[in-house]
């Protein structure tokens, strides 16, 4: 941090939000929005004469409203919340004089500004904190200066700084002004845990009031005058090339500007979004409204030629069961497994499998796009704005610093908005057309071209010895574009004879991150396979797997485990209480499972009920180590929501492809949860030990799958190997 001598009036406030959203204020402010119906406290901002910036994160009015900004993209993990409460509670400020504001991209004032593998909270909590602290310090010594006092005898206390011997109190606003020209001080002490007074508070989320009253805060409210709407037709499978289309045709038709093909060169072979790009060229379409567009994309005709191959056919499940079958890549290897399994008294063999999954968020990928000769600057929803501005800046030959991208909120993201090649294409329109144009995708364009959760395999062998305990286990795995294995977590480091392989199937179809990644189906596999091994072995399942965790914590296997044993007993023990496992009500049918991955461990406990024949998830008990919770209101809908997606993919999630083209593009053909089908309660509860926070938005997803597995085994009988679930659907006795 660095001298701060910056201020702005009323006027060039406005004047600047205005210039940073186009036309739009793109953050949500209270003062924005009309005040009946808030809090009395909220209704009573107002506008200050003057703002003074403190630091990067924060400016103070000078009647003491702070504006905190939200450094990272908001995909609905609630950071634009919680981010700004630990500044906030550091700063110890009023949290109903706060706004929040989105802040855009700018490498020099933040790092990491990515919304994705969970770890916004974990990576920023200590500039948060120190943010604020720094802010708080400076505000002390202004004071001091101004009364001639010792900082040491200043206190504060929601947004006011106090002298107890003198009775003396101003507030915050009233010393911004000589804070805001002060020399940062070093080495600012961080409030003690104990004392929190929001941390840990439940908030609602500060964008909640403007999406509820449809206030424009995503990608796809966005406007500027004189923009034009742009859509794209893609090839029909992964591997075709455009050969000709009726292109006079659709730019004679009322609305359209122009219709072009649009080559896809623009990302150099290997970086971060090349592999979103196996498509490499598609049409686009322009025009003066999204109705006027849409109505030529349906009169396009095109003729494109298709590349058959096994790597584009429906041949995957065959090619991943090829590669178990042959030796893939060894990653891991404890003890001499081999020999355990000749020496066995039991040996269990079984193998699971997942189907590609599209990542359906909520709204469709859109992104507005102005590019120049000098510049290029654009506006929407992306996970990853500092690496596509890098990478934009490349293919279009521009200096990183002409490249601006602005964050709208989401719509959804789930891994979908990382790889950002709508983004591009968008860009490429604009220059092409030399003008700013939104891109807007049809749910048929998002899920029959996206980067889908790849397809997977993997077989899991155990032995146990005479007396029923666990001698040896070996997991192979195999995916397409990359294995589902991680050699290192649970239940490596608790057998004595372990061994972790995987390998990758090479295939055309744009695969990527979809939320927690490999975790979403291995951790199915791992937790079902386990209550087997126990079923066998004639244990308890919680018990069977508490006695492997007190192994790896008395006598660990290898020294590379990546997890802490007693965090993960312990979710597994608090679940147990909550759900008064030991003591199951009559009528259901219950399934444990635990998984770890984030940092973030999480238990689940799915209980099943009979309908008149059909199986309904009554409960999913949830027990959650993340460390300090932020904001225990967004925490729990973060693992409530993750239940929900994963029960849902377990359930009915699965894509298929026949010569490279999706086989559903739409919800008439691919099945999504339903409220019928989800739980009819979810109960959530926060281990409290004071451990800095760790991820939070994908480890309360992957557990659930095994849970239910587990839970339909005791109510039909029958263990499921196979994603999705049939028995949800199936009738039962």
């Amino acid at each position: 941090m660095t001298d701060n001598h910056n201020k702005h009036n009323r006027r060039s406030f406005l004047k600047v939000s205005g210039a940073a959203g186009g036309g739009l204020l793109l953050g949500f402010n209270f003062f924005s929005c009309r005040t009946d119906g808030l809090p009395d406290e909220v209704a009573k901002l107002v506008l200050p004469e003057e703002w003074f910036e403190i630091n990067n994160f924060l400016k103070i009015g000078d009647n003491g409203v702070v504006t905190i900004f939200s450094p990272n993209p908001e995909i609905g993990q609630n950071i634009k919340t919680s981010m700004p409460m630990i500044v906030a509670e550091e700063l110890d400020v009023d949290w109903n004089s706060v706004v929040v504001e989105q802040a855009g991209l700018d490498t020099q004032k933040y790092t990491r500004q990515v919304a994705g593998g969970s770890q916004s909270i974990r990576q920023g909590w200590e500039s948060l904190r120190k943010a604020g602290a720094t802010a708080r310090r400076l505000l002390l010594e202004a004071a001091s200066k101004r009364w001639e006092l010792p900082v040491a005898e200043l206190t504060t206390e929601a947004g006011v700084i106090s002298h107890a011997a003198s009775g003396q109190t101003i507030g915050y606003g009233e010393v911004a002004s000589e804070a805001a020209t002060m020399k940062v001080p070093e080495d600012i002490p961080l409030k003690d845990p104990k004392d929190f007074k929001i941390i840990g508070k439940g908030k609602k989320n500060v964008d909640g009031r403007g999406i509820v009253t449809g206030a424009p805060l995503f990608g796809m409210d966005y406007e500027e005058e004189g923009m034009l709407i742009a859509m794209v037709e893609q090839p029909p499978a992964f591997g075709a090339t455009l050969i000709s289309f009726n292109k006079d045709e659709l730019k004679s038709m009322p609305g359209i500007t122009d219709a072009m093909e649009l080559k896809l060169d623009l990302i150099p072979e290997g970086k971060w979004f090349s592999k979103a790009y196996r498509k490499k060229s598609m049409i686009a379409i322009t025009g003066e409204t999204t109705w006027h567009v849409m109505k030529a994309k349906k009169a396009i005709k095109a003729e494109w030629e298709t590349k058959t191959d096994p790597e584009n056919s429906e041949l995957h499940e065959e090619q991943l069961t090829v590669l178990l079958d042959k030796n893939p890549k060894p990653l891991r290897k404890d003890g001499s497994p081999e020999s355990a399994f000749d020496n066995a008294t039991t040996v269990i063999e079984r193998t699971y499998s997942a189907p590609f999954l599209p990542h359906n968020t909520m709204a469709p990928m859109n992104f507005f796009a102005d590019v120049k000769a000098e510049s290029a600057r654009l506006v929407g929803p992306i996970q990853t704005p500092e690496i596509s501005a890098g990478i934009l800046a490349e293919g279009l030959g521009l200096p990183l610093e002409n490249v601006s991208i602005e964050m709208t909120r989401m719509g959804g993201g789930f891994g979908r908005r990382l790889y950002g090649n709508w983004l591009y294409e968008a860009a490429l329109i604009s220059k092409a057309m030399a003008k700013p144009v939104k891109l807007i995708y049809t749910r048929e364009d998002d899920m029959a071209n996206g980067t889908y959760r790849p397809t997977y395999k993997v077989r899991y062998k155990a032995a146990l010895n005479e007396n029923n305990e666990l001698l040896a286990l070996t997991v192979k795995g195999a995916g397409a574009d990359g294995g589902p294995i991680w050699p290192n977590r649970f239940p490596a480091g608790t057998v004595p004879h372990y061994a972790a392989s995987d390998s990758a199937m090479e295939t055309n179809i744009s695969t990527g991150a979809w939320r927690a990644p490999r975790s979403n189906f291995i951790a199915g596999a791992e937790q079902s396979f386990l209550d087997e091994l126990a079923e066998a072995a004639g244990k308890d399942p919680i018990d069977f797997r508490l006695a492997l965790f007190e192994k790896a914590k008395t006598n660990p296997v290898g020294e590379e485990n990546d997890y802490d044993p007693e965090r993960y007993a312990g979710v597994l023990k608090l679940v147990r209480e909550k759900a008064g496992w030991d003591k199951p009500s009559p009528g259901l049918h219950r399934g444990v499972a635990a998984y770890y991955c984030h940092n973030s461990y999480v238990a689940q406990v799915v209980d099943l009920e009979n309908i008149n024949g059909n199986l309904k998830v009554k409960k999913v008990w949830c027990a959650v180590d993340c460390g300090i919770v932020i904001n225990p209101e967004g925490a729990r809908n973060q693992i409530e929501g993750g239940v929900v997606d994963g029960l849902g993919i377990a359930m009915f999630g699965g894509l298929s492809f026949k010569d490279g083209k999706p086989e559903q593009t739409n919800f008439n053909r691919y099945q999504m949860i339903r409220m019928g089908d989800a739980p009819v309660e979810i109960e959530t509860f926060f281990v409290e030990n004071g451990i800095d926070p760790t991820g939070l938005g994908e480890p309360g997803l992957p557990p659930v799958i095994g849970a239910l597995a587990n839970a339909l085994h005791k109510a039909t009988g029958q263990r499921h190997y196979d994603q999705p679930f049939s028995a949800m659907s199936e009738k039962v006795g």
